[in-house]
Order: structure tokens, then sequence, then C-alpha cells
């Protein structure tokens, strides 16, 4: 455990820290089965709807550096791909 002040006022931030990252990680995996939800059903209308909102919550989460701005396009990309194979 944390000794000096410094030390625990660190600890209590990067438990706050470590909650927020987890709930941002959540919401962009929500975000990828909702698309990935409407793919399988085929709805190349709906999936591109639902793509849209999920983009700007993968780019939310890789701005704040949750994930690596390489692995946020790598899930962007897939998506879009499977989108564009239901043509």
């Amino acid at each position: 455990m944390a000794n000096t002040e410094q030390a625990r006022k660190r600890a209590r931030q990067a438990e706050i820290r470590r909650q927020q990252n987890t709930s941002q990680l959540s919401s962009m995996r929500t975000a990828i089965k909702k698309v990935r939800k409407a793919i399988e059903a085929g709805d190349k209308a709906a999936a591109e709807k639902v793509f849209q909102e999920a983009q700007a919550v993968i780019d939310r989460v890789a701005d704040k550096r949750v994930v690596h701005k390489n692995a946020a396009s790598r899930h962007k990309s897939r998506l879009v791909h499977r989108i564009r194979a239901l043509a």
C-alpha cells in the first residue's frame, strides 16, 4: 500500500482512470457488437447507420488513448469491409 500522501493520491487517481477507461472500452465493444449484429441480419442500410454511430465512439476512445489509434483504425476498417461485402 502507498505510504506517502502523494502516492495515496496517485493511487486514487489511477483507480478513477481505470474505471473510466473500462467504461469507455465497454461502450466501444458494445458499439462494435451492434454493427456486427446488423451485418449478420443482412440489412446494409441499418449496418451503415449503426456504423456511423460506432465510428464516433471508436474515434472518441482512440482520442483518449484508451485503445491505440491503429487498433481503432483496424476495427473500423474490418467493419467497413464486412458492410461492403453485403452488396
